[in-house]
This record gives C-alpha cells, sequence and structure tokens, in this order.
C-alpha cells in the first residue's frame, strides 16, 4: 500500500472549503428550522399544503425542517467525498496526514 503526504496547502484548502461549505448549509438550515418555523409561520400559514389542509408554516415547525435537515445531510456527505477526492487525493487523509487509498 502506497501512501503520500499532503501538503500543508492542500490541507488549508480543504479546510477554508469544508468550512465554506458548513457555514452554506448551516445557513440554510438555519433558514428552514428557525426562520420557516418561527419567524416567518405567519407568512408561510396562509399557504395550505395541497392534499392534506396543512398550514405551510406548521409544517415546517413540525416536520419540514426535519425534512430539510436530512438533505443537508446527503449534500454535505456528497460534497465532502468530492473535496476528499479533489484536494487530498482518492481516499482522503488518515491520521498524521497521510493519504489513504481506500
Amino acid at each position: 500500500m502506497m501512501s503520500n503526504k499532503v501538503s500543508d496547502e492542500a490541507k488549508s484548502a480543504y479546510w477554508r472549503a469544508n468550512l465554506k461549505w458548513l457555514a452554506g448549509l448551516l445557513g440554510v438550515w438555519f433558514l428552514a428550522s428557525y426562520g420557516c418555523g418561527v419567524l416567518f409561520v405567519d407568512a408561510l400559514d396562509k399557504i395550505r399544503i395541497p392534499g392534506t389542509g396543512f398550514k405551510l408554516g406548521f409544517w415546517f415547525a413540525q416536520q419540514g425542517s426535519i425534512y430539510v435537515f436530512v438533505v443537508l445531510i446527503a449534500i454535505y456527505v456528497r460534497v465532502m467525498n468530492r473535496l476528499d477526492r479533489e484536494l487530498l487525493g482518492e481516499g482522503g487523509v488518515e491520521e498524521g496526514g497521510e493519504v489513504s487509498s481506500h
């Protein structure tokens, strides 16, 4: 098994990209959970979900923010897997800064 050291520049770029994505996804989560479930609930309650009769603000407060959170986790996993391949090598970085091949 062959392992390579990852440069400090690659690690730094990886971490910057990670924090950028994390901040964006947490921002979306905040808007979906707190924004739609608390702040904008009155405006969203004027909209009813077809076929259910539930008010949209109520739905976001009860279930919608959870669905958004699960989707954001899936997005984060895909993005981090892509960043692992692009910035750190095929398998990512193991402890000690060595690139793994699995």
